[in-house]
C-alpha cells in the first residue's frame, strides 16, 4: 500500500495539533530572530519538527523484529536510540 507523502500544509497542521496536545503553543514563539536570547522563530521550528516528522517516524514504523512468526515479534524489543545506556542498566541486547 502506497501512501502519499503529506503537504506542507498538512505537516504543520499535525505538528501543530500534537504541539498544543502537549500543552506547547507555537504561536508564543517569536516571527523574528532574537540573537539575545537566541529563541528559535515558529518558521525555524516548524520547519525542523517537519523534517523530523518526514522522515524519523516512518523508519521507526517499519522496523520489525527479527522473529520467526509474528506471535514472537510481538514479544521483541524496540530499537533503542542509545542501547549502551540500556546495557550499562544491565539490559540484554
Amino acid at each position: 500500500m502506497s501512501v502519499d507523502p503529506l503537504s506542507q500544509e498538512q505537516l504543520d497542521a499535525y505538528i501543530r495539533a500534537r504541539l498544543a496536545l502537549a500543552g506547547f503553543d507555537v504561536e508564543k514563539l517569536p516571527e523574528r530572530p532574537d540573537p539575545e536570547t537566541g529563541v528559535p522563530t515558529r518558521a525555524q521550528v516548524l520547519a525542523s519538527l517537519r523534517s523530523f516528522v518526514a522522515s524519523t517516524p516512518a523508519a521507526l514504523a517499519s522496523w520489525a523484529p527479527p522473529a520467526s512468526s509474528p506471535a514472537y515479534a510481538q514479544q521483541g524489543a524496540v530499537p533503542l536510540i542509545h542501547p549502551s545506556i540500556d546495557e550499562a542498566r544491565g539490559g540484554e541486547r
